[in-house]
């Protein structure tokens, strides 16, 4: 992977990670007001993720980097995005990509003693396109 800069987040934290991965997927925007993304096209999605604390675990992480990777890149990679129960109910868009991948992550590292937390996700649909999610602090 070609090494990347990334918005960076402010934050107390002393330690953050950052894991770069990509996955493979198709999805559609269903909205006649989406023009070409309207039909079933693919991307390679580049994401990178942020995750910060203070406290380390047993074994000196925040949390292990296989860990993200697989809790993303296993749910997504070589799937029709639209036909996941994560957007049953919404248009998989790269924000709402973004904020699923969130979701999933902030809610695993929940269960750890440690409380790490996910402070952005970076994700590039394309060469030239991207989205960062920052979740707002009291939501």
């Amino acid at each position: 992977m070609i090494q990347q800069v990334y918005p960076t987040v402010n934050h107390p934290y002393t330690f953050e990670l950052n894991k770069d991965f990509n996955f493979s997927a198709a999805h559609f925007i269903p909205s006649e007001d989406a023009g070409k993304c309207m039909r079933t096209h693919g991307h390679t999605y580049f994401v990178n993720l942020t995750i910060v604390g203070d406290t380390l675990d047993h074994n000196g992480f925040l949390i292990n980097f296989s860990e993200l990777k697989r809790l993303v890149h296993d749910q997504f990679d070589h799937y029709l995005l639209n036909d996941l129960p994560q957007f049953k109910d919404k248009s998989p868009s790269t924000e709402i990509v973004a904020q699923t991948i969130f979701e999933i992550v902030q809610a695993h590292l929940n269960e750890y003693d440690n409380k790490p937390k996910c402070v952005q996700v970076y994700l590039r649909e394309t060469p030239s396109s991207y989205v960062v999610y920052r979740p707002k602090e009291n939501k």
